[in-house]
């Protein structure tokens, strides 16, 4: 982004139309790069001097401050003094307190006392009084990440970006929607995405359009908001099609902004916005604690679009049962303005066949009405419990147990030998608490092994007293046993442990 004062629109017809540099500037920003780096080593009001001359042969002073406001942050300024300028000043006044200056002599006098004290020459004492004022520091070098075309390109997307800072609310259509939206709700902001009719959608690259509030809408952090809205731009700008139409509050006069993929905007050096991992450390913190149990549901970030009325959500989270096709939404709301937790629970009351949990900031107060919906709400506070989501999931996987259950014959007959109850519940798409009441007539139950009595029989007599655990193990994994523990404990022995070199079958007692 600009500082403001380098903001260069134009507000013909109500409009506000951000004066893009185009190809016939590249001369004025080579002329701009050039200037920094003929200036290295030399101080910095010899380089603003050399920039005011460009100013004035440029037809926009605005637009050469704006390249140069550029490099100058791809610039290094250090203090080029012989000792420290706050030690020289504080040598200089307390010898000038000394000695009374009031004429050039007695400064002298004082300058030689000062330098005396420090160690350094008066002359150095001098050019290190206020060698640390902006003026005065020397450029030591400038690296710019960007060649003439491309620091057009970056003065574009700052220039539009800086326009966009006084929004209060932006429409995007973007021919990568999951993108767009994965970056606002990594950068907080607060957004719906509405359906467009039929005639909408002819004119724009996409079927929905996601429509952003912007930072003077809010009570507080205005600053630190109208960043990442900003911000924004750098993800919409990086897709192949895309619209945005702005409502920018100026100076009181409310006035619109359009801009497109036809307008000169890239990013030449995007450093991805989707950086920030979550929309916020509550998410991020849940999906970590999440990540490290053991349970049937796998955790899906930023799942499909759920369609509510003419308006779309998309919730932070889905849990996947992982038997089945059954999927359980989750939505965390933490967001503070009363107006975007009003929207929240409309989308929610607008949302059919769809299993949602929410958990809700306390703060909010709005856990009844959400209850209301038919939905689960989660009271939280700083952080939303694993323990609380789980407890919900396994409700649901009790009755998906139970469901699952009632479609299954009350016996099997497996055509193997030796089979795992785990292969049997994915080959019927269920979970291995689901064959907990069926009947294997043909087989025994040997910990999560379904065996033939048979082949029990043929194991007690390759297995005896004294074989060594891992020639036992050799004879089970012929047979097709992947427990080798359950089976050695039907079988009627246990394992004497040899320190770590193995061990041996003795007869349990």
């Amino acid at each position: 982004m600009l500082t403001k004062d380098l903001l260069r629109v134009s507000r013909a017809g109500g409009g506000y139309h951000p004066q893009f540099a185009g190809r016939e500037h590249r001369p004025l920003a080579a002329r701009v790069i050039g200037t920094f780096q003929g200036h290295v080593g030399e101080p910095r009001a010899d380089l603003e001097d050399a920039l005011t001359d460009l100013e004035r042969d440029a037809d926009d002073f605005k637009l050469v401050r704006g390249f140069a406001a550029l490099i100058d942050r791809e610039s290094t300024f250090e203090t080029d003094a012989a000792i420290d300028p706050e030690r020289a000043r504080r040598a200089a006044f307390e010898a000038g307190e000394a000695v009374g200056v009031v004429t050039e002599a007695e400064r002298g006098a004082a300058l030689d006392r000062a330098s005396d004290s420090v160690g350094c020459t008066p002359a150095a004492l001098a050019a290190a009084l206020y060698a640390d004022l902006d003026e005065r520091q020397v450029l030591e070098s400038v690296d710019p990440r960007w060649d003439p075309d491309d620091l057009v390109a970056q003065y574009n997307l700052s220039l539009a970006q800086t326009a966009l800072f006084d929004a209060t609310e932006i429409r995007v259509r973007s021919s990568d929607p999951k993108a767009l939206v994965s970056a606002i709700k990594r950068l907080r902001l607060m957004y719906e995405i509405r359906k467009l009719d039929e005639s909408e959608v002819a004119s724009g690259p996409t079927e929905r359009e996601i429509v952003v509030t912007g930072p003077t809408r809010l009570f507080r952090a205005t600053r630190r908001y109208g960043t990442r809205f900003a911000r924004l731009l750098r993800t919409i700008a990086k897709t192949d099609a895309w619209t945005l139409e702005a409502t920018i509050d100026d100076r009181g006069t409310e006035r619109r902004l359009d801009l497109s993929s036809e307008d000169p905007i890239r990013v030449p050096d995007a450093d991805p916005v989707a950086d920030v991992s979550f929309d916020s450390s509550v998410e991020a913190d849940f999906a970590g604690r999440f990540s490290t149990l053991d349970l049937d549901w796998s955790l899906v970030r930023e799942p499909e679009p759920l369609a509510t009325g003419t308006r779309v959500m998309i919730p932070d989270f889905a849990f996947e049962y992982k038997h089945g096709h059954f999927r359980v939404y989750f939505e965390i709301m933490g967001f503070w303005t009363p107006e975007y937790v009003e929207k929240k629970l409309g989308q929610l009351e607008g949302l059919e066949d769809v299993e949602l949990i929410v958990a809700v900031d306390e703060s909010l107060g709005v856990g009844e009405e959400i209850a209301a919906t038919d939905f689960r709400a989660i009271p939280y506070s700083g952080t939303v419990r694993v323990k609380d989501v789980a407890d919900v999931l396994r409700e649901y996987e009790r009755q998906l147990v139970a469901e699952s259950a009632a479609g299954l014959p009350d016996e099997l007959r497996p055509e193997a030998d030796v089979v795992s109850l785990e292969s049997i519940a994915a080959r019927r798409g269920v979970s291995e608490d689901a064959l907990a009441d069926v009947a294997f007539p043909a087989h025994d139950r040997v910990g999560r092994t379904l065996v033939r009595p048979a082949v029990l029989d043929a194991l007690a007599d390759e297995i005896e007293t004294g074989m060594s655990l891992s020639d036992a193990e050799d004879v089970l994994d012929r047979h097709g046993f992947d427990d080798a523990s359950a089976v050695l404990s039907r079988l009627g022995y246990r394992v004497e442990w040899e320190g770590l070199a193995g061990g041996t079958l003795v007869d349990r007692e």
